[in-house]
């Protein structure tokens, strides 16, 4: 009998040294992925980020998506999107003119193309911009009617507006020709 405790002696001091029975070192280790199952789709998630108001998560998302399913309409209009929330015009411009040259009916993509236009003071192209989106959606869509109508009203104001200060004042320049005699030009 005196075999049984020498025996769970030596074997706790083979589990402690060699790691082999105890789970002192896979205590801190994550769960194996499962390779067998799918993720969540990237635009799926970031759609939900852009919604949560956290638009540099979802342009990770959207980029992540891009990686996994390749460039489409989908992608680059959703980073064509991000971009416009993160305030930089240049990069979504590019990004949703890419995207509605690869798919001109893909309305969400024309309607975000015009926004960025009306944000860089581009309204004539934004109008144009908006009236294919209105057009493509049947006008079916409250936001795309809305902006529309505010292209309209600002092209048409820039148009019969005056300056803003007044009308503008003509310059002048005094021209020498030959001597003593100088010519009096104006720039209307």
């Amino acid at each position: 009998m005196r075999s049984l405790p020498a025996l769970a002696v030596i074997l706790s001091l083979a589990a402690c040294s060699s790691g082999g029975l105890g789970f002192s070192q896979n205590a801190n280790r994550p769960p194996a992925a499962d390779a067998s199952e799918t993720g969540v789709d990237g635009l799926l998630v970031g759609h939900r980020l852009m919604e949560a108001g956290e638009f540099d998560l979802a342009l990770k998302a959207y980029l992540r998506a891009a990686a996994e399913e390749g460039i489409n309409v989908d992608v680059l209009s959703a980073l064509g999107s991000a971009n416009l929330k993160l305030d930089r015009l240049g990069q979504a411009e590019q990004l949703l003119r890419r995207a509605v040259e690869l798919d001109p009916s893909f309305v969400p993509a024309q309607n975000n193309l015009g926004v960025v236009l009306m944000e860089r003071g581009k309204v004539g192209e934004a109008r144009v911009v908006f009236q294919q989106a209105f057009a493509l959606d049947s006008g079916q869509t409250d936001s795309i009617r809305e902006n529309l109508k505010l292209a309209i009203a600002r092209t048409e104001t820039d148009v019969y507006s005056d300056p803003q200060d007044g009308p503008e004042e003509p310059k002048y320049n005094l021209m020498r020709r030959g001597t003593g005699e100088y010519v009096l030009l104006t720039q209307l």
